[in-house]
């Protein structure tokens, strides 16, 4: 772990960004129609006579729950609400946090953790489903094993699932109905030299990058009981490396794309079906901007945060290829970046406040929205994540 910060740029922000920002993770979640915003569907109604869920059927006549922005840094956790018809942010509550943070996860959109590195333990909240103000959790902070230093989190959508990627290693819990996390059998499995996780939005996979040179990304298929068990084969070389530092990691269901930080790349893989194994994907890895950190997978387009800009990729459905997207690097400098959960904005936080853009759905490109920067009553905002509440 030590020898991957060594290896950080010397830019003061980029190096905040390199440090703190974090993947976060695409949310699958059901959504009906093709229009701009979109709309959630309640399982109930997942199939009727007025309403049918899925790609390229009429939009139903539901709105989407709240959805929440949370940002932590310098020992404070900020909650912003975000506006779903225009991208705007309101702060609605802080809560006393890490002061130094590598991770944020919602587990079942019902409670949010922030990993401390430096106490090996967890910081745990409630959410309120209706003003996303955060309650510290009955325990909390809550250890996350011995001699552990957790950085990244994953929770499989609508799971009860947490894990933690820790030293050559992964933290495995389980949340109960009052957020307390309980340590899963077997748990911590182990790993490689990861930061970061990726859980799949089947919830059967999770994918760690491994730092170890020359490179590679390590697969776990996950239980029923959340236990991890290697998929045979794993790790998975990244073609053409010696030494590529893989950080941020992204998984869109059908593809895996990593950062190298080293090589100013991003290695991409299909996923097989029914076994989580790895195929690269032809022509990976792909050029990107110098000294890439985060990335996200936004409104069927991926975002990777570079030193001092973003870029941003089209994804060949079928074979999984990146094409840069016009107007692409964006000169957008940050240092984490999220997308909303409807897929239709993206934020990125920085020495101002947080950024927030608008994606357009055919281009993909980046718009900022009416009054952003929003300020932030928090210093250097390391980590973002989004969490969307369920409709009633």
């Amino acid at each position: 772990m030590q020898a991957t910060v060594e290896l950080m740029p010397i830019n003061p922000l980029q190096t905040h960004a390199r440090l703190f920002s974090m993947l976060v993770l695409s949310w699958a979640l059901a959504s009906c129609g093709t229009s701009t915003p979109r709309v959630v569907c309640p399982a109930s109604s997942s199939s009727s006579t007025t309403c049918t869920c899925g790609s390229g059927t009429a939009a139903c006549p539901i709105s989407p729950g709240p959805a929440f922005l949370y940002a932590s840094g310098g020992g404070t956790i900020a909650g912003f609400s975000i506006d779903h018809s225009t991208g705007a942010l309101s702060q609605v509550a802080t809560a006393t946090g890490p002061s130094i943070s590598y991770g944020l996860a919602a587990v079942n959109n019902q409670f949010l953790f922030a990993s401390d590195r430096s106490q090996g333990q967890m910081d745990g909240f409630s959410i309120n489903q209706t003003t996303g103000v955060l309650t510290t959790l009955q325990g909390s902070p809550f250890p996350a094993g011995t001699l552990s230093a957790p950085t990244g989190l994953a929770s499989p959508s609508g799971s009860s699932f947490l894990y933690a990627a820790d030293i050559a290693a992964v933290d495995s819990f389980t949340v109960n109905s009052a957020g307390m996390p309980s340590a899963i059998m077997g748990s911590p499995f182990p790993s490689g030299s990861s930061l970061f996780l990726a859980a799949d939005p089947s919830g059967e996979f999770l994918y760690a990058p491994d730092a170890n040179p020359p490179g590679s990304v390590i697969a776990f298929t996950i239980s029923s009981t959340g236990a991890l068990t290697a998929v045979p084969d794993s790790p998975f070389a990244i073609p053409g490396q010696t030494d590529s530092l893989p950080t941020g990691i992204v998984d869109t269901g059908s593809y895996v794309y990593v950062t190298l930080s080293l090589t100013s790349q991003i290695a991409a893989f299909s996923i097989v079906t029914g076994t989580g194994a790895l195929t690269p994907v032809p022509n990976s890895p792909f050029p990107t901007g110098a000294n890439p950190a985060a990335i996200v997978f936004a409104n069927g387009f991926l975002y990777v945060l570079n030193d001092g800009s973003i870029s941003g990729y089209s994804i060949n459905s079928s074979s999984g290829v990146l094409t840069p997207l016009s107007g692409s690097p964006f000169a957008i400098v940050g240092l984490a970046i999220a997308a909303d959960s409807l897929d239709q904005y993206l934020y990125v936080s920085g020495l101002t406040g947080i950024q927030a853009f608008s994606i357009d759905p055919i281009s993909g490109s980046l718009t900022p929205v009416a009054g952003s920067p929003f300020p932030a009553s928090l210093t250097l905002p390391q980590v973002l994540t989004v969490v969307q509440i369920p409709p009633p």
